[in-house]
C-alpha cells in the first residue's frame, strides 16, 4: 500500500515510523506546513514529500492518515473523503462538539472508511478486559475504574488550544469505558482543581479532574486524571463485578509504589510516557487501518465511536463549571 501522512510533529513522525515498518505498506508520502518536518520525514523513512494536502491526495495513495493540528481535522478528513479515499484521523475528530457533528453529517453515506485513533482499544490490557466482560467472567459490573496520569503537564501552546482536559485527555477514559463495557453513559458529575502550572489556570482549565459517571445499566464508573503524576505516565482500569475483579495496567512498570512492608512489586521502571505505555498499540491500531483499507475489516472506530466520546466530554466540562450533575441528554438537546 501507499500511505499519505498529512502532520509530521511528534505523533506524525510516530505514526511515519510505524507504518515504515508494516509489512503492507510499500511506501509512504508525507506532508507539512513545515518543509523541513517532510524532509526530515522523507529522509529518515524513504518517503516522497508532497507540497501541499491535494498533491499528496492526487498522487494515488490507498490511505491517508491525518496528524496535523486538530483545526485541521475537519477539513483533511472531508478532503479525503471527497477523493474516495480512506482516512485515519487521530482523535479528536474536531475541535468542537459542534463542528465534529457537522463532519459525521457531511460524510455520513460516503461509503468511504474513516477510523478516529482511540488506541487504547488495540492495548492487549484492555481487548483482554473487554472479552472479559462480554464472556461474562466477572459477572454484572458494579464498579469501574478509569485513570490516566500523565508525569507533566503539555505545552502551554497545546493546552491555549486543546479544549480542555475532560476533551483532549479524559476522552481516551470515557471511550475505553464505553468500549470494555458496552454500555452508554447516561450521566455526569465533575469536580477540577489547579495545584500546578499556573498556564493551566490561566487558560481556563483545571490540571486534575474526577468525574463520577453512571453507566445506563447503573454502573458506576471513576475517572481520574492529571496532568502532574511525579512517578510517571499512569494508565489504569479496574472493572469489579458480583463474580470476579479485573486490572488493567497492573504490571511491573505501573508508576506507583507499595507503602507494604516487604512489597516489591512493582520493581520495574516506570512508564514515562504514553508512546512507551501504547507502542505496541499504536502499531496494532494503524495494521488495523491497513485492513480497513483492505477492505477486510469495518472500522474499529468510526466517527460516531469519537463523537459519543465527545459528548460525555462536553457533559463533564458543564458539569465542572456549573457545579452540578449533567445529563447526556441535556448537552444533546443543548
Amino acid at each position: 500500500m501507499r500511505i499519505g501522512i498529512l502532520g509530521l510533529g511528534r505523533i506524525g513522525a510516530f505514526h511515519a515510523e510505524t507504518l515504515s515498518g508494516l509489512d503492507a505498506v510499500e511506501s509512504l508520502v508525507v506532508t507539512d506546513p513545515v518543509a523541513d518536518a517532510a524532509k526530515a520525514a522523507a529522509a529518515r523513512f524513504g518517503a516522497e514529500v508532497a507540497d501541499s494536502p491535494e498533491a499528496l491526495l492526487a498522487s494515488g495513495v490507498d490511505g491517508i492518515v491525518v496528524a496535523a493540528a486538530t483545526d485541521a481535522h475537519p477539513a483533511l478528513i472531508r478532503a479525503g473523503v471527497a477523493a474516495g479515499v480512506p482516512v485515519f484521523c487521530e482523535k479528536p475528530v474536531a475541535r468542537t462538539i459542534a463542528e465534529g457533528v457537522e463532519v459525521q453529517r457531511a460524510v455520513e453515506g460516503s461509503g468511504v472508511p474513516i477510523q478516529i485513533g482511540f488506541n487504547r482499544r488495540f492495548d492487549a490490557g484492555f481487548t483482554a478486559a473487554r472479552a472479559a466482560v462480554r464472556a461474562g467472567e466477572l459477572g454484572t459490573l458494579h464498579t469501574v475504574r478509569s485513570t490516566t496520569l500523565d508525569p507533566a503537564p503539555p505545552p502551554a501552546a497545546y493546552v491555549a488550544a486543546s479544549g480542555g482536559i475532560f476533551r483532549d485527555c479524559s476522552v481516551h477514559d470515557f471511550d475505553i469505558i464505553r468500549w470494555v463495557t458496552g454500555r452508554e453513559v447516561s450521566e455526569v458529575y465533575a469536580v477540577g482543581g489547579n495545584r500546578g502550572a499556573d498556564y493551566i489556570r490561566q487558560a481556563g482549565d483545571a490540571d486534575t479532574t474526577g468525574a463520577l459517571l453512571t453507566l445506563d445499566d447503573g454502573t458506576i464508573a471513576v475517572v481520574s486524571n492529571s496532568r502532574h503524576n511525579g512517578r510517571g505516565h499512569d494508565v489504569r482500569m479496574e472493572l469489579h463485578g458480583f463474580q470476579d475483579s479485573l486490572a488493567v495496567g497492573l504490571d511491573d512498570k505501573l508508576p506507583l509504589r507499595s507503602a507494604e512492608p516487604g512489597v516489591t512489586f512493582p520493581s520495574g521502571v516506570p512508564h514515562d510516557f504514553f508512546m512507551d505505555r501504547f507502542a505496541a498499540a499504536y502499531r496494532a491500531e494503524l495494521a488495523a487501518f491497513t485492513e480497513l483499507i483492505a477492505g477486510t475489516r469495518p472500522s474499529p472506530c468510526t466517527i460516531e465511536d469519537a463523537l459519543e466520546a465527545g459528548w460525555i466530554a462536553e457533559a463533564c466540562t458543564l458539569s465542572l463549571r456549573e457545579h452540578r450533575p449533567v445529563t447526556l441528554a441535556e448537552v444533546r438537546d443543548a
